[in-house]
């Protein structure tokens, strides 16, 4: 008997995110984007954790976005709701710590051994250089993809602290990669959604 899909519910009072790669993708920068555009702009509780890989570039790294309507009295993720993993080496390493119910988010091109988890995702990194010219802007892409997808961040505040946080220059390239995103998102399948439990999975604090 299949199991009933249910609608994904982004609006709990702990939501945590992770967005995950290699170092020299900008997922730091979207991460901190990311929790301005939620607490300055939609006037949530927001904190934001980062760890970076021993190199500067090629390194794994990690941004996380803690929200909540009320308070956070711990800051760091540790069963995510929504992972984004633009690496094969970020897929391996955080979809253990995905809750069961959590949202998988992949660059599918490069992405070649699929995780068991539901997913949902799009080419971020070769879209972005078809339509933009190059990479540079893969992470905004993803940003745009999220908040469409999600809709856990208005688009106003996502415009508005993308648009603030790079030089004046770019901003026209910027636009276009967040509707690119919105767009690969509309356009995206989404896997079916499972009634969400309690969730039994070892955390990064189980491991240590």
């Amino acid at each position: 008997m299949a199991r009933k899909r249910k609608k994904k519910d982004f609006t709990v009072d702990r939501f945590e995110i992770r967005l995950s790669g290699s170092g020299g993708q900008g997922l730091i920068t979207a991460g901190v984007i990311l929790a301005e555009a939620i607490s300055v702009g939609d006037g949530k509780n927001a904190v934001n954790t980062q760890s970076y890989g021993p190199e500067a570039r090629g390194g794994r790294t990690r941004c996380d976005v803690v929200f909540s309507n009320g308070d956070i009295y711990y800051p760091e993720a540790t069963e995510l709701d929504l992972l984004l993993a633009v690496t094969q080496e970020a897929v391996d390493a955080y979809v253990p710590l995905l809750k069961d119910c959590g949202t998988l988010i992949i660059d599918t091109d490069v992405v070649q051994h699929k995780p068991t988890h539901p997913y949902v995702g799009a080419a971020f990194t070769n879209e972005t250089i078809e339509n933009l010219g190059s990479q540079v802007a893969t992470n905004i892409v993803c940003l745009g993809f999220i908040c469409q997808y999600t809709k856990i961040v208005t688009k106003k505040s996502l415009e508005k602290f993308v648009l603030d946080r790079f030089p004046k220059k770019f901003e026209d390239n910027n636009m276009k990669a967040l509707k690119l995103g919105y767009r690969l998102a509309k356009s995206a399948t989404p896997p079916d959604q499972i009634a969400c439990e309690p969730d039994d999975i070892k955390t990064e604090i189980d491991r240590i």
